[in-house]
Parts: structure tokens; C-alpha cells; sequence
């Protein structure tokens, strides 16, 4: 029987090409997945539409799962942007809100239960992207960057109340989207998404039970 068997795990951006990964690798280990997404899927686990980018509706979503044992935030994304000194407003307001505030909102929604029951496991996406700043990518780079720090915070709180929280730093994810964006790139370079979803259900492992505050490159051979 698998570890994962009957607990209780939630998938955000569970829509998306590696949420969907990492959903189906739960569901398949016998875990009751709960896929959260701003979009409707169609999925064979439960599913529901919430905007985590909205504290009131993050909460509200989370309270209806019961005692999470483990969070997989995975909502997130990439736009190439402008140099910093034109960057738009809107530009930092979309990375921060979709990277880095849907992380905030969901831990701050499943935290308390988790420390309750005195056990619990969070995986966040960050990206090696995160590491350092780039040109035309001043607000993906600090977004990611902020979810590390969320990271090992959170984990610096919780460790104690056994609970462990880490992430992975992806570098660029074989997804449809980005073959589109990038035809000419050696896709085989990717990293496949089923790849990053084994470190995530790995972290949330009780193999992983040691490790607190992580931040886990996932890099292929990009």
C-alpha cells in the first residue's frame, strides 16, 4: 500500500500541464487529490474553480477539504516582462499575485489545521530563475525569489510543529506552451513535468521528513 493511500492532498493550479502531473501522480499513489484552479479540468479527482490570488476565496476554498495533509502549491507562471525601469504596474502586479501571493493565501489558509493535527507537508514552485535577476525578467525573477523566502520561513515556523515546507527550482518545463514559445529549443533538454511531480510527492514523503526549508533544483539538461 502506498504511503500517500486515503490522505489528503491538494494540487493548486491543478488546470496547468505540471499541476495536472502532479495531481495525477498522487491520485494514482491512492491519495484523495483536490485540485484547485482559477479554470475548469476535467479530471478524474475532485476539482474546484477558486481564485487564490483572493484571500477571502483562498480560505473559503481550503475549508471545505478537511485536514490537508499536504499542499502542493503549483499555481503559477512566466511573461517575459520590460527592463525594470519600464516595467508596467501591471506587469508586477500579475507575477507577484500569480507566484507569489497564491502561495501566501494557501498557506495562510491550511497552516493552522495542519498545526492542529501536528503534521503536514508544502511544496512550493519556485524556479531556478529565482536564483538571480535577468535582464527584461525583474518581476518573474523577485516573484520566484519570494517564494523562497516564503519557503524557508515558513518552514523556520513549522518545523517544530511537524510540518515540513520546501520547494523546487525548476529550470524551463517541457509544456506545450513553451514548445510553442521557444519552437527552435531542444525540447529533450526540458525537464518533463512527470520528473518534477516525483520530487514533489518525494518532499511529501516521509522520506522527506528531515528536510525543512529546501530549495530543490529540478534542472534536466537546460
Amino acid at each position: 500500500m502506498s504511503e500517500f493511500e486515503d490522505k489528503i492532498v491538494v494540487v493548486t493550479g491543478a488546470a496547468g500541464t505540471l499541476g495536472t502531473a502532479v495531481a495525477a501522480t498522487f491520485h494514482d499513489a491512492g491519495a484523495r487529490v483536490t485540485g484547485i484552479d482559477i479554470v475548469e479540468s476535467d479530471a478524474p479527482w475532485r476539482t474546484t474553480t477558486a481564485d487564490l490570488i483572493d484571500p477571502g476565496t483562498a480560505t473559503a476554498a481550503f475549508a471545505e477539504l478537511g485536514d490537508i495533509d499536504v499542499l502542493a502549491n503549483i499555481a503559477g507562471g512566466f511573461t517575459m516582462g520590460d527592463a525594470v525601469v519600464d516595467t508596467s504596474d501591471a506587469t508586477w502586479d500579475f507575477m507577484m499575485n500569480l507566484n507569489a501571493r497564491t502561495v501566501f493565501n494557501a498557506a495562510r489558509a491550511v497552516v493552522p489545521a495542519m498545526k492542529a493535527a501536528g503534521r503536514g507537508k508544502i511544496i512550493n514552485i519556485s524556479a531556478r530563475g529565482g536564483l538571480r535577476g535577468a535582464a527584461a525578467m525583474g518581476a518573474y525573477a523577485a516573484s520566484k525569489a519570494v517564494v523562497q523566502r516564503l519557503t524557508e520561513t515558513l518552514a523556520d515556523e513549522l518545523k517544530a510543529d511537524g510540518i515540513n515546507v520546501n520547494c523546487i527550482l525548476p529550470s524551463i518545463i517541457d509544456t506545450p506552451q513553451n514548445r510553442r514559445d521557444m519552437p527552435k529549443a531542444r525540447f529533450d533538454h526540458w525537464v518533463p513535468p512527470a520528473d518534477i511531480a516525483a520530487v514533489v510527492a518525494f518532499l511529501a514523503s516521509n522520506a522527506a521528513r528531515s528536510i525543512h526549508g529546501a530549495s530543490i533544483p529540478v534542472e534536466g539538461l537546460s
